[in-house]
């Protein structure tokens, strides 16, 4: 296994440049960085799981359908250890008193965004997305090169030493477990001067946890202690223990490359996945060149699987923004995000890429874009309206999906029209039983 990676020490690691945090605001500014990789991550993981063919009709044996069955499941294991990643951040983000940062540039998200070898892409399963996944969660000083075509673009302009840090601004990280080693020296750094009182500010209350979203590692951040886990926990995770990396995120993309050139050897026209494309409905203003969908009801099942996603983004948003929700509502909001990625996204994204995306495009299928309409157009700030919006939403998206699935090839969307619609009827229920309770005036 370890003959796929270059290491510059014996373990393979070596020591990055340390990361200069003197201001909350810099401390911000990198943990809104932290979430949109986590976010990128997990819908680059999402694209190529959806990307996975499905049956032996596609041209796979029974033996390689179920490696990519295989594939599959280790894929999805790291996709809710993401989800997880991402709840942790936000909940440091939290405790500093800050805003959850669920926005992100539409993909591919190039070096402008972050340092010059950090991209993030839609790409199909295969060598090149293994290889650059590898390379997005490798150990922090470990020499790795990304996946041909992904080579460095541009260059930033990183703080200097005599920055004040009076505004934010970019720093030059290398890995994700660099960026998060940098956040947690930065913490240690402003407790040291302010104390951990003046640091940890935010409220633990407005937090994910174990209670509502069952990951045992999911805790409150309220001090520099629980902040230090939080972050073990999605570093030993994704890079694995300093040094001892066969069991994180880029073992297990090591393990899955290794297995599937492995398959390609013994029968070289084997392709596990279909011909996707990351297709948009409409050209975002911040992407240069999009593919656009042109076949009339492929457009209609991707604009399902986005609105799905951007439902997710603002029930997430509305779960750490809360205000005035009962246990009950916030345990309704964090359940209707996993049950629509569970129930929903899961099955909506192999439906949308056995789509073709157009006559431009022959023979090639839509993979999901994940579009970002507008920056924070999911936050929803006041709770009777919100809730109100995510009722309608839900209920709109599966009279959507119960008239798609009276289209031929379709038929697995009614049952996600069932589960959408049942959402709804939990946020009307929630809704009905605050307008019978007696007036309040706080909370909407």
């Amino acid at each position: 296994m370890t003959t796929m990676v270059k290491g510059r020490e014996p373990n393979g690691q070596g020591r990055e440049p340390p990361l200069r945090v003197e201001s909350r605001q810099e401390l911000v500014y990198l943990l809104g960085e932290a979430c949109e990789l986590e976010h990128g991550l997990l819908c680059e993981y999402l694209y190529a799981q959806f990307s996975l063919k499905r049956s032996v009709a596609e041209g796979v044996t029974p033996e390689q359908l179920a490696r990519i069955q295989a594939w599959e499941a280790a894929i999805i294991d790291v996709v809710k250890q993401e989800m997880l990643h991402l709840a942790l951040a936000t909940n440091i983000l939290t405790a500093i008193g800050a805003a959850p940062h669920f926005e992100r540039p539409n993909f591919p998200i190039l070096s402008r965004w972050y340092p010059p070898d950090v991209q993030i892409a839609l790409v199909p399963f295969g060598e090149p997305a293994l290889r650059h996944f590898m390379y997005l969660e490798r150990p922090e000083g470990m020499a790795l090169e990304d996946a041909e075509g992904f080579a460095a673009l541009g260059k930033m302009q990183p703080l200097t030493v005599d920055d004040p840090q009076l505004t934010a601004g970019p720093e030059e990280w290398h890995t994700v477990g660099h960026l998060y080693r940098g956040i947690e020296a930065g913490l240690a750094h402003l407790v040291d001067r302010y104390g951990e009182a003046a640091v940890f500010i935010g409220p633990s209350k407005a937090q994910a946890t174990t209670e509502v979203f069952e990951w045992p590692q999911l805790t409150a951040v309220t001090d520099l202690e629980s902040a230090s886990r939080a972050i073990e926990v999605i570093v030993e995770q994704g890079e694995g223990a300093r040094g001892d990396w066969v069991n994180s995120h880029f073992g297990k993309f090591v393990g899955i490359l290794e297995d599937y050139l492995a398959v390609r050897a013994a029968d070289p026209s084997f392709e596990p996945a279909r011909a996707v494309l990351p297709v948009f409905l409409r050209q975002p203003p911040d992407v240069d060149e999009a593919v656009l969908i042109e076949d009339a009801l492929t457009r209609r099942v991707a604009d399902l699987f986005n609105a799905v996603y951007e439902v997710v983004l603002q029930l997430q948003s509305r779960y750490f923004v809360h205000h005035g929700e009962t246990p009950e509502e916030l345990e309704t909001l964090a359940k209707t995000v996993k049950h629509l990625m569970n129930w929903v996204m899961r099955y909506l994204g192999p439906v949308l890429t056995a789509r073709p995306v157009g006559p431009s495009y022959p023979g090639r299928t839509a993979g999901p874009a994940f579009e970002i309409v507008r920056p924070a157009f999911f936050v929803l700030p006041h709770r009777e309206a919100a809730w109100k919006i995510l009722r309608e939403r839900l209920a709109t998206l599966g009279d959507v999906a119960n008239q798609l699935a009276g289209e031929p090839g379709l038929e697995a969307l009614a049952g996600m029209a069932t589960n959408l619609h049942s959402f709804a009827g939990d946020f009307r229920r929630h809704l009905e039983a605050r307008a019978a309770a007696p007036t309040a005036t706080t909370g909407r």
